[in-house]
């Protein structure tokens, strides 16, 4: 048996050297590790203790067999009924099928989500196939999207990965009190577009546990994602049932671990730090969406090409009037606070603008020739047919953003305060690129500022005393310790000191800011 598991990994390895990472992202082919499966197999040997009859087996997404291999070392094989595999690669099924010819593995070549299940299943461990939304196309996310709504009545998001749909087209092929343990991404639950999976989890079978991996602690090293096992019996949940949510370490022993009502997770819009106890605070009864209009910064969709150094874009002739100043990345701003000259572009070594013109072509090309012949060069790299340059009128005109006074960065990993994240209060006229998030003032609160504009350094205090328990907890975090905020999740932190703020009622002292 060891001998065909060095086989397999040897096979496993030459087929990845034989595509590029790129094409593996985009496949979603991810290895799962032999030491993880094994983990997953063990575990799932443990919850298969005490039941009587052998056990028909389906990995939906057989690889070279990772699963089957760790199962075949873990289970009697009088255990083992059945055996199927279902894999989309033909270079990979037909290595699956030599690997395992004779020992009872059936290997299907097809898409799993347009197979009829052949028989049903009463064991299924899988690593489905990390492919994310973009890389579906729409006819794709039509014909999965119909299946789900069909088979259980759910509405998909456009935005959820193919793993998603793999875990709930797979409910067909399971048998009754069968058992599932999928690996795949943590990000459904806490992300919008997992709301589905979490019904599925919730109301249509029985939800054993979730044991999401320390982040840190990323189990694939060719794919930058926090894992989850998510483990789950077709049974309907009974009255008053409990779910074991663990954290850290290995599933069989995990580093904390809490037992979470069925009701609770039903109603909880973020299920990641229902394992590691309460929330740092009581819900704030006021957020920061409350008093700011949240949005990601511009996206132009080729950087490279439409922002410049203010002096190359001066030397090249391009006219100032197409020219406005944005925010290097944060790596770039060694100040929290972002000082102005006095044309408002930011106090930088290196100022940078970007091509901003909604002007017709032609006219350009009669009036402004400089600017004309670097637009010529742009079409010539194929810019012009890029992505969000080929839905925009004319394709050089950007987004409208407009400068934002306090900014925070969009992703970030934890720093030594515990912050992985960094306010920023531009003084600036710069735009910001979709690397920040752009908090511009609303309501009761830009009317204060409005009034007494020496309210900003206060406001700017409160954001960057907003403790990192609480922007870790909103936000959402990938293999490698990678934080991400989007502009609803930012939206949710606690606000209350910013309405004490605007009453006049506020404790917060105006403190001396780094500069």
């Amino acid at each position: 048996m060891l001998d065909i598991e060095a086989q397999r990994q040897l096979a496993q390895g030459q087929l990845d050297a034989s595509r590029t990472a790129a094409d593996r992202n985009r496949l979603g082919q991810f290895a799962t590790p032999p030491a993880l499966a094994l983990e997953i197999a063990r575990y799932a040997r443990e919850l298969w203790q005490g039941r009587q009859a052998a056990a028909a087996f389906l990995d939906p997404a057989i690889g070279t067999g990772s699963f089957y291999s760790a199962l075949r070392q873990v289970f009697p094989l009088e255990v083992i009924a059945d055996a199927c595999g279902v894999e989309i690669d033909p270079d990979f099924a037909a290595a699956a099928g030599r690997l395992w010819a004779g020992s009872g593995l059936r290997v299907i070549r097809g898409d799993f989500t347009t197979l009829v299940p052949d028989r049903a299943y009463d064991l299924i461990l899988t690593n489905p196939p990390y492919v994310r939304h973009h890389h579906l196309d729409r006819a794709d996310k039509e014909r999965l999207k119909a299946l789900v709504a069909d088979r259980f009545r759910l509405d998909i998001s456009g935005l959820a990965g193919l793993y998603a749909h793999f875990l709930l087209l797979c409910d067909a092929w399971m048998a009754p009190g069968g058992l599932a343990a999928w690996l795949i991404p943590s990000e459904f639950m806490d992300v919008n577009y997992g709301a589905a999976v979490k019904t599925y989890l919730t109301e249509r079978v029985k939800l054993l546990q979730i044991h999401r991996y320390c982040p840190s602690d990323v189990q694939f090293c060719d794919a930058l994602v926090t894992s989850a096992i998510v483990v789950f019996e077709k049974a309907a949940p009974p009255p008053h049932h409990h779910v074991r949510l663990s954290f850290g370490g290995p599933i069989t022993s995990p580093a904390a671990s809490e037992r979470v009502a069925l009701a609770a997770l039903r109603q909880a819009r973020k299920w990641t730090g229902l394992a590691r106890g309460p929330a740092p605070d009581a819900e704030s009864s006021q957020t920061l969406g409350d008093f700011f209009s949240i949005k990601r910064g511009l996206a132009t969709g080729a950087n490279a090409f439409f922002i410049l150094d203010r002096q190359e874009a001066i030397r090249r002739g391009i006219p100032t009037e197409f020219l406005r100043p944005i925010l290097p990345s944060s790596r770039h701003l060694l100040n929290a606070v972002i000082e102005a000259d006095p044309d408002g572009y930011p106090r930088l070594e290196r100022p940078l603008v970007i091509i901003d013109c909604d002007l017709p072509e032609p006219v350009i090309q009669e009036r402004h020739p400089a600017l004309w012949a670097y637009l010529e060069q742009g079409k010539a790299q194929g810019i012009h047919a890029g992505y969000l340059a080929s839905r925009r009128t004319p394709w050089y005109a950007q987004e409208r953003r407009e400068p934002a006074p306090f900014l925070c960065t969009y992703m970030g990993r934890e720093k030594s305060n515990g912050n992985p994240f960094r306010f920023f209060w531009n003084q600036s006229q710069a735009i910001a690129a979709n690397v920040y998030l752009l908090l511009s003032p609303k309501g009761a609160l830009k009317a204060a500022l409005g009034a007494r504009p020496d309210l900003y350094p206060i406001v700017f205090s409160h954001l960057q005393s907003l403790a990192g328990a609480h922007l870790i907890k909103e936000g959402r975090v990938y293999g490698g310790g990678l934080h991400k905020m989007e502009p609803k999740e930012l939206a949710n932190l606690p606000a209350d000191a910013l309405a004490q703020l605007i009453r006049g009622r506020t404790t917060l002292k105006q403190r001396q800011l780094a500069i």
